[in-house]
């Protein structure tokens, strides 16, 4: 089993960046792909970003492409997420996953441990 908490959330305006790190205990960390996904008011949880257990490999959203940068510590146990160019609709409880597999999955489902998530409000 793995243990997941996210940090770095917090308020920002249009334009600026934020830094969330989503540090992991309890298991070897290199053994799992990590993704990032988002949740905002009323809507579902939505894949934002995944990373291969080793780092080499990353997904994207095409709605964050070119904007955010997913990468990871596999000594710290950690996965980050570099938030730039952020927009109101960006706006959500951002939530990292774990799943024991070598490749990020896009799919929700997919995931077996999350972690508590972070607010982040972009405001206009």
């Amino acid at each position: 089993q793995v243990q997941l908490v996210e940090s770095g959330g917090g308020y920002v305006q249009a334009g600026g960046s934020l830094r969330l790190s989503c540090a992991a205990s309890g298991d070897t960390f290199s053994r799992y792909a990590m993704g990032w996904f988002r949740q905002a008011p009323g809507k579902e949880r939505d894949f934002v970003a995944g990373i291969s257990r080793s780092g080499a490999v990353t997904y994207y959203a095409d709605s964050v492409k070119g904007r955010f940068a997913i990468s990871r510590d596999n000594v710290k146990n950690t996965v980050y997420l570099q938030m730039n160019s952020l927009k109101p609709e960006d706006t959500a409880v951002y939530y990292c996953g774990a799943v024991e597999t070598s490749f990020p999955p896009r799919r929700l489902n997919s995931y077996n441990y999350w972690g508590q998530g972070t607010q982040v409000t972009v405001s206009a």
